[in-house]
């Protein structure tokens, strides 16, 4: 799959460009700014550690650099970019892509196959994403999720090893607490799935505790309102974790 990469570009955007393209993302504009200037001085450093690489063809210009590195940073701007460590790579595809995916039934045969995705994160690899998914994420008014905050969520959980939903929690933090606040959402998912019913969030956080950790990352910074009604608790574990709050009146800082 990743032999179809495409040069890259070595010409990082500057501050200019990177405050414009600020400013077209929604997300960014809920910030103070003091935290728009954090996280745009954090997007500069994050291109100065990280490659951005397009394949199948796609040809990644400044801007397309601009706005992954910007929303890529929301997770970790009051965390520093020290947690996205042992990996040094995004890959861009233009849309969806063929990942190869492998798996064993009931019976303990071995499947092999494809899966269409739109972002997917190797545990010492790169991030991979669609970037018809990430501009749309970046520039929708209401986002309802945001492929680059899943993957880079993923990134954070695997530095305990494993995509399992622990990511490494800070000192003041119960794992006893972060661990039963997590199963009930993730069991209480499950079973509306079961039941065939409405489910309180994107039903892919049902893949798994790794997933479900991913997706309530996205909607805490794209739409924490369907969050904290779907499952407050998980919403006050993130809100630790992430050192973000949020009230009736938006973020508090």
């Amino acid at each position: 799959m990743l032999g179809f990469l495409t040069r890259r570009r070595r010409n990082a955007p500057d501050d200019r460009l990177l405050w414009a393209c600020a400013e077209e993302i929604p997300l960014l504009g809920m910030l103070p700014p003091i935290q728009r200037q954090r996280a745009v001085a954090l997007a500069a450093e994050f291109l100065k550690r990280k490659s951005i690489e397009g394949a199948a063809g796609l040809e990644t210009d400044q801007r397309m650099l601009a706005l992954i590195a910007l929303q890529a940073v929301l997770p970790v701007l009051e965390l520093g970019l020290d947690l996205y460590q042992g990996w040094y790579s995004v890959v861009v595809y233009p849309d969806d892509f063929l990942a190869p995916y492998e798996f064993v039934d009931d019976a303990g045969v071995v499947h092999q196959g494809g899966r269409v995705l739109s972002g997917e994160s190797w545990q010492h690899g790169p991030v991979i994403l669609a970037w018809s998914h990430v501009e749309q994420d970046a520039l929708d008014p209401e986002p309802a999720g945001n492929v680059v905050i899943h993957e880079l969520a993923h990134k954070l959980d695997l530095l305990n090893g494993a995509a399992n939903g622990m990511p490494p929690l800070h000192r003041e933090m119960s794992p006893a607490a972060w661990s039963r606040t997590l199963e009930a959402a993730y069991q209480d998912l499950q079973e509306h799935l079961d039941r065939n019913e409405e489910p309180p969030i994107d039903p892919y956080a049902g893949q798994s505790p790794g997933e479900f950790f991913a997706v309530a990352s996205e909607l805490f910074f794209a739409w924490p309102e369907s969050l904290l009604h779907a499952y407050p608790e998980v919403f006050s574990q993130l809100a630790r974790y992430y050192r973000r709050q949020y009230d009736a009146n938006g973020w508090v800082w």
